[in-house]
């Protein structure tokens, strides 16, 4: 393991690798690992090995020990698909969508969990726990149950049926709380204080970006060892976008890279704690401010993107660095707007997005709009986590099914559009 310590996010204060905290003792920043990138370089000159089926492969660059068995679910190796139907719709001609709903609890918090749960066998830990607005607690629970530890998830009572399902249905022991995600955060530190449990909390466990990282690199390997001009990234608490970011400037650190693609924050309107203080502090013509000094807003979220409804971003500050270091852009986008993109992206890509998945299409098509992006960049968009999570939102997009007598005579006159070839 290449791990050689952790290093405050806001204040820079080093800590060594026997660190058993979460946050900065010194300012209660968030914590960051940092590796060896000069030994990790000598690991990685042929690139990462290609014998192994998940994440893990990329072990040089992840903070746990070489396991004596395999993880037993693959997380990661996603697919990497070009959408050319889609982009053309908006004259874009390299447009590639990372769909990571083939993760096994279908969204990208798999790999967060997958980490943080090596992790947790690394010190001994036996129970898990989380706050999650759904997915990540129905990844949790799915990983944990295949791993034989106990999960504990705290979700808002609004969370979506289906993630309750899911992280039921794996076993976890689930609290629904009386209040929002950031209530359902506090009462997670709490317990887990009080009980001893391994906290997985986004934005909260360092650990949770190290495994997001790992799309970077799948994406690297997917474009044939170079990044493209920008990522979009649906973004909530922010640690989805700020481990992305860190796994472009690792790829630079160890000389698989020589650039790094500009990374684009697409937030609901209704949530944009993040993309507001990016844009302040761009606003105010600071190239390198005192991050120790920044205070990231917070807001009182009330998008239909669950994913991405978060008053107080817990990995806020990470992500505005990522954001401005990479000259990424800003968009916020209208929940309808929202909405519309899922159908837009599966029609056209069958690749079926949940509401803050479909947020970055979204968002793309507004930096179009406002002249933020050339027609042959090379773009990706994340996809986060499926259309299955929230079928609820997604039905008020899509219309209804057409409700027949068992006849031809029926479909007929269905109307013209039916059965034409």
């Amino acid at each position: 393991m290449r791990m050689n310590g952790y290093r405050c996010i806001a204040c820079a204060t080093p800590q060594t690798v026997d660190f058993a905290g979460f946050l900065c003792p010194d300012c209660g920043g968030n914590l960051d690992v940092t590796y060896d990138y000069a030994a990790i370089a000598k690991d990685v000159t042929a690139g990462f090995r290609d014998d192994q089926n998940d994440l893990f492969r990329y072990a040089p660059l992840l903070p746990v020990r070489e396991a004596d068995t395999a993880f037993p679910l693959r997380v990661g190796r996603t697919p990497l698909y070009a959408a050319p139907r889609l982009g053309e719709s908006l004259g874009l001609r390299n447009l590639y969508l990372k769909d990571d709903t083939v993760n096994p609890s279908a969204s990208t918090k798999d790999r967060a969990s997958a980490v943080v749960l090596r992790r947790a066998m690394d010190i001994g830990a036996k129970v898990v726990s989380i706050a999650s607005t759904g997915n990540a607690g129905s990844s949790l629970a799915c990983l944990a149950a295949a791993l034989g530890l106990r999960a504990v998830v705290f979700v808002p009572e609004t969370a979506p049926t289906a993630k309750l399902a899911q992280a039921l249905s794996f076993g976890a022991t689930v609290f629904a709380v009386r209040g929002n995600y950031d209530d359902a955060f506090d009462l997670c530190l709490d317990a887990s204080k009080e009980f001893g449990w391994f906290n997985r909390s986004t934005g909260y466990n360092p650990f949770t970006r190290e495994g997001k990282k790992t799309c970077a690199f799948e994406i690297w390997e997917s474009l044939g060892g170079r990044a493209p001009d920008r990522i979009v990234v649906p973004t909530g608490d922010g640690n989805l976008l700020s481990g992305l970011w860190k796994g472009w400037c690792d790829l630079q650190a160890v000389g698989l890279v020589d650039r790094v693609p500009k990374i684009d924050c697409a937030q609901s309107d209704a949530s944009a704690a993040i993309c507001n203080t990016a844009r302040r502090i761009r606003d105010s013509g600071a190239t390198d401010p005192d991050w120790s000094s920044v205070v990231v807003d917070e807001v009182r979220a009330s998008t239909s993107a669950d994913s991405i409804s978060v008053d107080r971003p817990r990995d806020g500050l990470a992500a505005v660095q990522g954001i401005l270091q990479s000259g990424g852009e800003t968009v916020t986008v209208p929940d309808e707007e929202i909405l519309a993109a899922i159908p837009e992206m599966a029609r056209t890509t069958g690749v079926f997005a949940e509401p803050a998945a479909a947020a970055t299409w979204a968002a793309l098509k507004q930096m179009l709009g406002n002249d933020k992006i050339e027609a042959d960049e090379v773009v990706v968009c994340i996809v986060s986590g499926s259309g299955l999570k929230d079928i609820a939102n997604v039905r008020k997009t899509v219309g209804e099914p057409l409700l027949i007598d068992p006849s031809i005579d029926a479909i007929k006159a269905s109307g013209p559009t039916v059965i034409s070839s």
